[in-house]
């Protein structure tokens, strides 16, 4: 079983992140500087909490103002010279950074959170993550979860949405936007497999986390020890919101 990130951040860190936590935990928690690539990062939800911990971080990332954002939080938090932020898409990775030839070349982590919902084609995302990465260098992904979604649906009280997630439709048809995917494991599994990745175990993100309510009076911490401890256990992790999986660039 996972044990509780043991970072100095972790307790101060959300809930519903803690098995993502847990899992990079190893990596981001160990004292050995790492160069990190967060692909979507925002406004520095992971960026800032890694800066830190002492690692540099490059946030890719389409939102000139999720930028701006990003570099007034990580001033403030007193990292400014550690997060630097790049304007761009993460399916266009090589407009905007090199390609990792060698072992002292490229980023020895990546982050790929909630970005493959989103992206014109999430194949190609990953094939440009993995094209910047180290060899032996990890990428963090999560996406959304269609169960989890599916059972969010159906508790709201909207059970026609909930059976076109299920059948992979769209449930909300004729909207503008089109419509964020949802992934099943073996969806994301083969995708990071067919970017020349090596996946290793998958786990559920918040798979209680997102069902208290700000008024439910749980103790934070024990929140964040049960995502941990059923994070990667079926069949908990089966209807968690998210989904996540570490993979390495052979």
């Amino acid at each position: 079983m996972p044990t509780a990130p043991a970072s100095p951040t972790s307790e101060q860190l959300p809930a519903r992140t803690a098995a993502v936590w847990a899992a990079l935990d190893p990596l981001v928690g160990a004292g050995t500087p790492l160069r990190v690539l967060d692909v979507g990062g925002g406004s520095g939800m992971f960026a800032v909490p890694l800066a830190r911990l002492g690692h540099d971080v490059t946030v890719v990332d389409p939102s000139a103002d999720a930028l701006a954002t990003l570099a007034r939080r990580a001033q403030n938090d007193g990292v400014g010279a550690r997060v630097r932020g790049v304007q761009g898409d993460g399916d266009l990775l090589h407009e905007v950074l090199p390609a990792a030839d060698d072992a002292a070349a490229g980023y020895d982590l990546a982050l790929c959170h909630y970005v493959l919902e989103v992206v014109d084609d999430p194949a190609v995302t990953l094939r440009e993550i993995a094209r910047v990465l180290r060899p032996g260098g990890q990428v963090s992904v999560a996406t959304a979860n269609r169960a989890g979604a599916v059972l969010a649906r159906a508790v709201a009280g909207h059970p026609v949405e909930a059976l076109a997630l299920v059948e992979d439709r769209d449930p909300e048809p004729g909207r503008a936007k089109p419509a964020r995917r949802r992934f099943t494991p073996g969806d994301l599994l083969a995708l990071v497999e067919g970017a020349g990745l090596r996946p290793g175990p998958w786990r559920g993100v918040s798979v209680v986390a997102d069902l208290l309510d700000a008024t439910s009076g749980a103790d934070p911490r024990a929140v964040r020890a049960l995502e941990v401890a059923v994070a990667e256990t079926s069949p908990y992790r089966d209807i968690a919101t998210g989904l996540h999986v570490l993979a390495a660039r052979a």
